[in-house]
């Protein structure tokens, strides 16, 4: 499915409901599939979330989890706990591509038995689940959080519980106190200090408790980049959020300051409203929150602003190279970008082309991102139905606002 924007303006006042964080989603049902007590409210709809389901209560002997980065490292985890079952867990070409080898050896050497079925470091991964019963381990926390993430999660449930050694500069933070969060609102003693993580086993089962999943905040910056690109007192109410998020993205009420826009939380909502403009160039490090960078970039493209962001080494190991599709993308509008290893810097000196075709490498984010861009100009989006991964309603939410969009 491709879809087509028309240059539009969206109303003055609108109003969107988002479906709940696949972070926290993902996190609690492997949590809930470890201890049944545990009752989720406001699951994400995402494709991610829906995987995460079906293979948590699969019995198959054959897992495929797509292009379910955040499913692939969370069940290579929770199946190398199960006992007497052995499992061939894979995904899409690309995830093929995306290394695991961190992962595997941390649980490999807490007596797990994880092999290769192709080639070493990469899924399909063969997993006969163990009772693990190592204590202590040490990673390296520079590449991505979600191994880190995987590790704690089924730490609760290991014979001796985790105490886990971060080494070197330890990437996104945020998901890994999220994780934290999560587990202490179930009464899971966990402590993070210094770079060393402690959790305790669960030696009875926990008591039984329900939890209610805030919505995404990473779904939520494409309405921040909607009213950034938008006229003075633009407004949308977006539901359902919270000031005392968990999730890292939630940084966004401060940056998107920067862009003239303010955030009001009122009960379990949040409104954003263009209050004024602000031409400044743009400098962030995103290292605490690298998944809201291609809509920060686009925000930028769209108001023609100079942008230095930092902190993206993990963005080659996305769905795509992230750096290099963005890099790609932009410059078909006529502005050139300079990337390294883990920076983008764009000059947006020159006007935006019209009628550009935005190519989404199966990366749901490069769709989402670039939509704002129907404000300024017209644009074609390729394979648009990529979005259904993390926000399958992306599309019905941009016509409601006002933005007019086809199906070709």
């Amino acid at each position: 499915m491709n879809i087509q924007i028309k240059k539009s303006s969206i109303q003055e006042q609108s109003a969107i409901t988002i479906t709940g964080s696949k972070s926290e989603s993902n996190r609690l049902l492997l949590l809930q599939a470890l201890f049944p007590n545990i009752g989720i409210q406001n699951i994400s709809n995402a494709d991610d979330a829906v995987l995460m389901q079906k293979a948590l209560s699969s019995d198959s002997k054959i897992i495929d989890i797509h292009h379910a980065g955040t499913a692939m490292r969370f069940l290579t985890a929770f199946l190398a706990t199960q006992k007497d079952r052995e499992v061939i867990l894979t995904g899409s070409s690309r995830m093929q591509e995306r290394p695991v080898k961190i992962l595997v050896d941390v649980l490999n050497q807490l007596g797990a038995k994880i092999t290769y079925e192709n080639i070493e470091g990469y899924p399909p991964l063969k997993i006969t689940g163990q009772d693990i019963d190592g204590k202590r381990a040490s990673i390296k926390a520079n590449v991505s959080s979600q191994y880190i993430s995987a590790l704690m999660l089924i730490a609760p449930s290991l014979k001796n519980g985790l105490e886990l050694t971060l080494e070197g500069e330890i990437t996104s933070i945020p998901y890994i106190n999220m994780t934290l969060g999560l587990l202490r609102q179930l009464d899971v003693n966990a402590e993070f200090k210094d770079n060393i993580i402690s959790i305790k086993p669960v030696i009875e089962h926990l008591s039984p408790v329900a939890l209610i999943v805030e919505s995404d905040w990473s779904s939520a910056s494409y309405f921040y980049s909607f009213v950034a690109l938008s006229n003075l007192e633009t407004q949308i109410t977006l539901s359902s959020y919270r000031k005392s998020s968990l999730q890292g993205d939630s940084v966004l009420a401060d940056i998107y300051k920067e862009f003239g826009v303010n955030t009001t939380f009122n009960n379990n909502s949040i409104i954003l409203k263009k209050v004024s403009k602000n031409n400044k160039p743009k400098a962030f490090n995103l290292v605490k929150c690298p998944d809201i960078a291609q809509t920060i970039a686009v925000t930028c493209l769209g108001l023609r602003l100079k942008c230095e962001l930092h902190g993206l080494h993990t963005l080659k190991i996305k769905e795509t190279d992230r750096l290099v599709a963005l890099k790609n993308e932009i410059e078909k509008f006529g502005t050139f970008v300079s990337i390294t290893e883990n920076s983008l810097t764009m000059d947006n000196s020159q006007p935006l082309n019209d009628n550009v075709t935005v190519e989404t490498y199966k990366d749901h984010r490069m769709a989402m991102a670039f939509a704002p861009l129907g404000l300024k100009t017209n644009l074609m989006i390729n394979k648009a139905n990529v979005v259904s991964k993390s926000y399958p309603d992306y599309w019905h939410d941009l016509i409601n606002i006002g933005m007019t969009i086809k199906e070709i």
